[in-house]
């Protein structure tokens, strides 16, 4: 959301630590190491490293190049892309751009949810009760009934609005704390867990490739997939982020380092998660029972238990506000873009009452579910088609590029737009094949 003082990002590190914040979440923690566990272990990370890579250098590199083109997020930025060709192409390609904006806010809203529970598992953890209750009782209590998380989803909604207050900086100065903290937080927590019994077998799956899983094309399907939505290459969120880039910056790399960084964060995820599954024979791919029921049944069984909860649950909640921060901002940004009129302050209340009104109405777990299965089906994988066609096929090639190589000294050139064109873009057209075909959520 800018104004006619265009905010900016102040250094290198602090957008790539926004960029990770956003791409960071729960998808790193129980989606990686669920899909992991459920196609090959080590196989799946192989596929998924090469997906990372692709989508990082081309996908990636693509949105935040877009982004910094139009100085402006997922609207304008769709429009600026197709009126390279014409006008009335460039007023055509604003609808288009709607409907990733409509999944930043569809996520958002469904997002808003779990970060409440596991703001509400943080306070318990505080209190001491998580160690004392039978998780599957505790988790069933508030996870099946309407309104049952409401001073917290308040909390969450409301608490990540006000970080977004002063634009890119403010989102800027609160990753600088809530990523770093994040890592040293797993890293903690990854060196406990390899101290269980048990924990090396976890280590072998992951690292051990079974190479005929490869085989398999569906292994390379939820790689991709995995990939797409933990890189938050979906036609929308990271446009607004390329927004408030300085010219001078070499976009591919710092897509790169995003990647790594992200990258790190579902390795050291996986680390804590996996090896303490294998260790106390539990089911890996849970879903959000992981982090309510699985982890604090092991979190009850170890010494400073209570300790390890309530780091756990800090660093999820940086996790979670983090890639809220960007949902939130792509959306108030592009209203802000279309309604100059509109002050900052009355866009962020309008998110509000928009993400609590429809978020209040699905706490349970049962409305969840299928809210979120609708946007990983369909929306989701829909936008970041549209996005990946809009830029390798609609835009202009030359406008593309010279947006890309702004300020290289040994600019990218036909290979990096073809890979874009005939491989990230074919990515992007099977995975939403897939997810439409088969009604697979992400």
């Amino acid at each position: 959301m800018h104004s006619k003082k265009h905010s900016m990002f102040t250094s290198r590190w602090g957008f790539i630590l926004s960029a990770v914040g956003s791409a960071v979440g729960m998808a790193n923690v129980w989606g990686f190491p669920a899909k992991m566990g459920a196609n090959g272990g080590g196989a799946f990370l192989v596929a998924y490293l090469i997906f990372i890579a692709l989508f990082s250098v081309v996908g990636l590199s693509a949105e935040y190049a877009i982004g910094r083109r139009s100085r402006t997020g997922t609207l304008g930025s769709y429009r600026a892309a197709w009126a390279t060709r014409s006008k009335t192409l460039g007023r055509a390609g604003g609808l288009v751009g709607c409907l990733p904006l409509a999944g930043s806010m569809c996520i958002a809203i469904g997002y808003a949810v779990i970060i409440a529970y596991v703001l509400k598992a943080f306070f318990h953890s505080l209190t001491g009760e998580l160690m004392t209750v039978d998780t599957s009782s505790w988790f069933a209590s508030f996870s099946s009934a309407d309104y049952s998380v409401v001073p917290f989803h308040i909390i969450v909604v409301v608490g990540t609005l006000l970080t977004l207050v002063l634009g890119a900086r403010s989102i800027e100065k609160t990753n600088k704390v809530m990523m770093p903290l994040f890592f040293l937080i797993f890293v903690i927590l990854a060196v406990r867990v390899a101290m269980l019994p048990g924990a090396a077998e976890g280590y072998r799956f992951m690292f051990t490739p079974r190479w005929e899983a490869l085989k398999d094309p569906m292994v390379w399907v939820w790689a991709m997939g995995q990939a797409f939505f933990s890189l938050s290459v979906t036609g929308s969120g990271m446009i607004v982020y390329g927004a408030y880039l300085g010219d001078e910056e070499d976009v591919v790399h710092i897509a790169l380092r995003t990647a790594l960084f992200d990258t790190i964060a579902a390795l050291v995820a996986a680390l804590v998660i996996i090896p303490a599954c294998f260790a106390y024979g539990l089911d890996v791919g849970a879903g959000p029972a992981l982090l309510f029921v699985t982890l604090p049944r092991i979190l009850q069984d170890i010494p400073l238990g209570r300790v390890f909860a309530i780091i756990l649950y800090t660093a999820m909640t940086f996790a979670g506000v983090s890639s809220l921060q960007n949902m939130f901002e792509a959306v108030g940004e592009s209203l802000q873009h279309r309604f100059p009129k509109l002050s900052r302050r009355a866009v962020l209340l309008l998110l509000c009452v928009v993400c609590l009104g429809f978020g209040l109405q699905m706490e349970s777990i049962s409305k969840w579910g299928p809210w979120m299965d609708i946007v990983s089906i369909y929306i989701i994988p829909i936008g970041a088609t549209l996005g990946a066609l809009s830029w390798f096929w609609i835009m202009r090639k030359q406008d593309l590029l010279e947006e890309i190589n702004k300020g290289l000294a040994r600019p990218h050139g036909g290979l990096w737009y073809s890979a874009g064109r005939y491989l990230y873009v074919p990515c992007a057209l099977i995975l939403c094949c897939v997810a439409l075909g088969m009604k697979v959520a992400f």
